[in-house]
């Protein structure tokens, strides 16, 4: 059985977080590139020396948001959401459904959006090619959700299982990013996320 932490321990990990949240509030009223250290320590109300014990720059906390995302965005695919769990279209059908609402509430923190989506991958090239890295790996997890379906019978033989996901993943990263407008309120991106969903079974869907 492990240890309880120690006071010191929670509050070094709830000072992290704090200064995490406070750089996306930084780089979202700021920009990235125009905020500076200086501005996300007095934002949390601790000096230079105790943002660079938990942080090397401001890019290592950008770092840890795209961590942060991953995770969440894959906690999701875990279990009753996981490829092998269904083996009906209508279990399918209701899978998705729970996919849909759980990315939904990751897109839903625009602040992130804006980050991920807008401005990180104009920080440099490193940075780059890690969202187009972690853009592959979620084509790659789409596409077992469309192996297991096609090989299920539910799903069409001849759909191009790479291509779909592809398009797929395109339909999620642009629906994320129409939320970032002043004018989708939440019925209206309720409304876009059900019709994405419809759009994808309307062509991927097993006719008999």
């Amino acid at each position: 059985m492990s240890q309880p932490l120690s006071y010191v321990e929670r509050r070094r990990i709830q000072l992290r977080e704090e200064i995490i949240e406070a750089a996306i509030d930084v780089f979202a009223e700021r920009g990235y590139h125009d905020a500076g250290v200086a501005d996300i320590a007095e934002r949390v109300g601790i000096g230079h020396s105790t943002f660079y014990r938990h942080f090397d720059s401001k890019r290592a906390i950008l770092e840890q948001v795209i961590e942060t995302v991953m995770a969440r965005a894959t906690a999701a695919l875990a279990g009753d959401n996981a490829p092998a769990a269904v083996a009906t279209l209508d279990e399918y059908r209701d899978q998705v459904g729970r996919i849909a609402g759980a990315l939904d509430a990751i897109a839903a923190d625009a602040r992130v959006v804006r980050l991920l989506l807008v401005q990180a991958a104009s920080v440099d090239a490193a940075l780059e090619q890690r969202l187009f890295g972690m853009f592959d790996l979620a084509v790659n997890l789409t596409a077992g959700y469309l192996d297991h379906g096609r090989d299920s019978g539910y799903l069409r033989c001849g759909l191009d299982i790479t291509a779909t996901a592809r398009a797929l993943v395109g339909m999620i990263l642009g629906t994320a990013l129409l939320g970032l407008s002043p004018e989708l309120d939440r019925d209206n991106r309720t409304r876009t996320i059900q019709a994405a969903v419809d759009l994808m079974f309307d062509g991927i869907v097993a006719r008999s």
